[in-house]
């Protein structure tokens, strides 16, 4: 038996702009667009990972339990351009901790992103191995 986090859920309140919003910024590929469940839903693909929007404005406090989405890059100064090419506002400058460096936006629906970059082979192993996947350098002895 095996388990892992797959997708990320989100409610818009605007679909077609928050598809656009991923699309132009995170390189998003719409995987399908359509009636699931009895609503419209758009499955999107952001590189490895993906994101489910449902067409219904957000419910409840702004949030929730959730602090932000991580969006993982191997080019943070290069997505960063981008986002401020495209007229995103980034909060403050890059953060750089050596290993880790990261940067804040926020993307529709006020879902604060973390988009981060970061060393794997130069963390502490508890927290190397929580950043590792299937891409990275394997762990060192």
């Amino acid at each position: 038996m095996s388990e892992h986090l797959h997708h990320v859920h989100l409610f818009c309140s605007d679909v077609q702009a928050a598809c656009a919003w991923y699309r132009e910024n995170l390189g998003a590929e719409i995987c399908y667009d359509g009636e699931f469940g009895g609503a419209r839903n758009v499955f999107l693909r952001i590189g490895r990972g993906r994101l489910h929007l449902y067409d219904q404005p957000p419910r409840g406090t702004p949030g929730g339990a959730v602090h932000h989405v991580g969006i993982r890059t191997d080019d943070l100064s290069a997505l960063g351009e981008r986002l401020r090419a495209n007229g995103v506002p980034v909060s403050g400058q890059l953060r750089d901790f050596g290993a880790w460096k990261y940067l804040m936006c926020m993307a529709p629906d006020n879902v604060l992103l973390e988009l981060f970059q970061v060393d794997t082979t130069d963390l502490p192993p508890g927290v190397g191995d929580f950043f590792r996947d299937d891409t990275d350098a394997p762990r060192r002895a």
